[in-house]
C-alpha cells in the first residue's frame, strides 16, 4: 500500500448549488480537491484555466451552456478530450443519455441518484481504487 496524498482536482458544475456541495463534500471524503462552477460558461474557464483537472461532472441542463455543450467544447479541445466525465440530469430522457455518451460521456447518472455510487465511479474513473467498506483490513 502506498501513502500518496495526492489529490485529484474534480470540477463540478451544477447550477443547482446543494447539489453541487453534496457531490463536493462527497468527493473530498476521499483522495478529491473539488472547484465548483455553477454555470456551462464558468466550468470551461476553470478548464481552460486550470491544468490539472482530472475528473468532470457536470449538469446537463445549466445557465449559458449546457453539460452536452461543455462535453463537445472539450472533445475539441485536445488537453481536455481525455479527461473522464460524468453527466448529472434530472431529467433522464433517452436522447440525452444517447447524446451525452455519443459525444464521449464517460458515464450518466440521472437525479436523485446514490452519492456513494457516483464516488465509486469518479473514483474508478479517476484511476482511485476504491476498498470495499465490509471488509476493511
Amino acid at each position: 500500500m502506498s501513502d500518496e496524498t495526492v489529490l485529484t482536482h474534480a470540477l463540478v458544475a451544477d447550477d443547482e448549488p446543494h447539489i453541487g456541495r453534496i457531490i463536493k463534500m462527497k468527493l473530498e471524503q476521499g483522495p478529491f480537491r473539488v472547484t465548483l462552477a455553477y454555470d456551462g460558461r464558468e466550468a470551461l474557464d476553470i478548464l481552460k484555466r486550470e491544468q490539472d483537472v482530472g475528473l468532470v461532472l457536470l449538469d446537463l441542463m445549466m445557465p449559458y451552456l449546457s453539460g452536452l455543450d461543455v462535453l463537445s467544447e472539450m472533445k475539441q479541445d485536445e488537453r481536455l478530450k481525455m479527461i473522464p466525465t460524468i453527466i448529472l440530469t434530472a431529467a433522464g430522457q433517452e436522447q440525452q443519455h444517447q447524446a451525452a455518451m455519443a459525444l464521449g460521456a464517460s458515464e450518466f447518472f440521472t437525479k436523485p441518484f446514490s452519492p456513494k455510487r457516483l464516488y465509486a465511479r469518479a473514483a474508478e474513473l479517476a484511476g482511485i481504487a476504491v476498498e470495499p467498506s465490509a471488509d476493511g483490513s
